[in-house]
Parts: C-alpha cells; sequence; structure tokens
C-alpha cells in the first residue's frame, strides 16, 4: 500500500469513529449533558484567558510610552 493510500485509509478510519462517537454521545442522553457540560466548562475558562493573554501580549506589542 502507498503511503498516500494510508494516509486516505487513516484518514477514512478517523472520519467513520468520529462519527459513530458523535451518534453515540447525541443518541444518549447522560453522555450529552456529559459533554454539553464539559463544552461550557472548556469554553467558560479558556476562551477568556485566552482573550487575556492576546490582549496582554497586543498591549505590549504596542510599545506605548506614557
Amino acid at each position: 500500500m502507498s503511503r498516500p493510500a494510508a494516509q486516505a485509509a487513516a484518514g477514512a478510519l478517523l472520519v467513520s469513529a468520529g462519527v459513530a462517537a458523535a451518534y453515540v454521545v447525541i443518541t444518549t442522553p447522560s453522555l450529552r449533558r456529559l459533554v454539553v457540560g464539559s463544552t461550557r466548562l472548556w469554553l467558560g475558562s479558556s476562551v477568556p484567558a485566552y482573550l487575556l493573554r492576546e490582549i496582554g501580549r497586543a498591549w505590549v506589542e504596542s510599545d506605548r510610552t506614557a
């Protein structure tokens, strides 16, 4: 099997596994609640931290002189 064919097969396998996992999560209420709660927690903590880091970096790079 050539390298491109192996990469295509691996990609197809990963996509099918992702679709199967998404189906199980969507059709199982307890897993759906877990995923929604985890997503809220992740978005509530990592996005503000990222924005603060970027704002701080932009402030430093702007080289403001008082």
